[in-house]
């Protein structure tokens, strides 16, 4: 089996050098035992912003603030364009949705558009997720991620797949079983490029169409055995369905198969939001207030973790191609919302 770790996240409240040390450490016995690690994470709160500035510049691939609420974003935000590696998101499951929020993500926007890959409105988030930009500390340890997709390679069944999945957590499981400060496995459907990593490519092996799958049960199948089986569950633990790092599933978008309504549609019983969904920079900032509304009413009335995370050039019109310059999105032509 082709088994990638797409992140290995240590939360700290004091992330120093130790972490990074840990952080080796796991890697190393993951290496070890057959798997490929993409990423090395560390989360830890606002406070603690210089400390992970000092991680990322000494071999840490990507840290986070985890949650904070506007005035703290906007005073973040000379510090978070100018670092790569840092990311953060916004809670809003009980705060009133306004133009002003819509305005941080337009300032962004305007000036560093390549970061809002590293932001995220989230409603009702799950804490120690190791996934970014959604990953919020709540108490010190590690968490692994996984890139599932490939586990799919060779299956001509969701029950082939299914099981790889399983015997990897259970591999995972048992490998930290002795560590106390291993928080578990965020076994969430994190998809990326095309081949054996797309889960639309996955779909088409089984002999579906994209659309054909979204009235199936297919997608229900897959979470509930992704938060049943999983010996160690921490985090989101859902169906990611991120539209431009899925190359496939961007060619979907292209093709008006996933609307930002089918997104909503599939995130309420299946999914975690909008994930790297393309937004023109002529889109009306009310138009995004109303979708960040309808996810925050789904989520709060579910009581169901979701987020809503927009990317952009800064450049591309609804209806223009866009440049993201980025290996992790997939260019495309921009839709309106």
């Amino acid at each position: 089996m082709n088994k990638i770790v797409r992140t290995v996240c240590l939360f700290s409240d004091k992330p120093t050098e130790s972490v990074s040390e840990k952080l080796n450490t796991i890697v190393e016995k993951l290496e070890s035992n057959g798997y490929m690690v993409q990423t090395k994470r560390v989360a830890s709160r606002l406070e603690q912003v210089e400390n992970l500035l000092d991680l990322s510049r000494n071999g840490i691939d990507y840290i986070s603030v985890g949650s904070i609420n506007l005035d703290q974003a906007k005073q973040l935000l000379p510090t978070f364009y100018d670092n790569k590696s840092l990311s953060f998101n916004m809670e809003l499951a009980n705060d009133e949705v306004t133009l002003e929020h819509i305005e941080l993500l337009n300032q962004i926007i305007g000036t560093k558009a390549s970061k809002t890959f590293s932001f995220t409105y989230t409603f009702n988030n799950a804490p120690s997720s190791p996934y970014f930009p959604s990953a919020v500390y709540e108490k010190n340890g590690f968490a692994i991620g996984l890139q599932p997709t490939d586990l799919s390679e060779g299956c001509d069944t969701l029950e082939q797949w299914l099981g790889n999945m399983k015997q990897v957590w259970d591999e995972i499981s048992s490998l930290f079983a002795d560590e106390p400060d291993f928080l578990g496995i965020d076994s969430s459907i994190a998809p990326l490029f095309e081949g054996s990593s797309s889960f639309v490519n996955f779909v088409k092996r089984l002999g579906y169409s994209f659309s054909q799958t979204v009235t199936t049960d297919m997608y229900t199948t897959i979470t509930k055995f992704i938060k049943e089986q999983n010996p160690k569950p921490v985090g989101l633990c859902g169906m990611m369905l991120p539209c431009t790092e899925d190359f496939e599933l961007t060619a979907e978008y292209e093709a008006g198969n996933f609307s930002i309504e089918r997104n909503v549609y599939l995130s309420l019983h299946s999914g975690l939001g909008i994930d790297t969904y393309p937004i023109g920079v002529d889109e009306r900032p009310e138009r995004v207030v109303e979708i960040l509304k309808l996810i925050q009413s789904l989520s709060n009335k579910y009581n169901k973790p979701l987020s809503a995370r927009f990317v952009s050039d800064g450049k591309a019109k609804i209806g223009e191609q866009s440049d993201f310059q980025d290996q992790y999105l997939k260019d495309c032509v921009i839709r309106a919302l």
